[in-house]
């Protein structure tokens, strides 16, 4: 018998499944999934960049309690682990992702840095 403990590659909040869920409610909306992505660019280095949109061939695909999600394989490396949050607050609300690889941000909070090792390393293939 096993102890490990299974990593999920990217989890939802419950607030986050349900802002999906209400946005992506429209059957118009069939076979969309939340997309989960890194791309280069601000301050520090990266920044998310999170839309609904239609799973590619070469994606991870995971569904969070109902709630598609796909993430490129080159952004694996840096999100995996990650929990993403809905967030309402007094700065305004938005889609919020807890990474756990990330070692500095900027001060807008709007783009992060990862540490230098390749992100994910020791992590389980996915």
């Amino acid at each position: 018998m096993s102890t490990e403990t299974k990593i999920d590659p990217v989890t939802l909040t419950p607030a986050a499944v349900e802002k999906v869920r209400e946005l992506l409610g429209g059957d118009d909306e069939q076979g969309r999934a939340l997309r989960v992505a890194v791309r280069g660019g601000g301050c520090s280095g990266f920044q998310y960049a999170l839309a609904f949109d239609q799973a590619d061939e070469d994606d991870h695909r995971f569904e969070f309690d109902g709630v598609p999600v796909v993430v490129d394989k080159t952004s694996m490396q840096f999100v995996f682990g990650s929990e993403v949050d809905w967030v309402d607050g007094l700065q305004g609300a938005g889609f919020q992702v807890n990474n756990p690889n990330v070692v500095a941000a900027c001060g807008c909070g709007s783009s992060f840095q990862v540490r230098e090792e390749a992100p994910g390393e020791g992590a389980p293939a996915v």
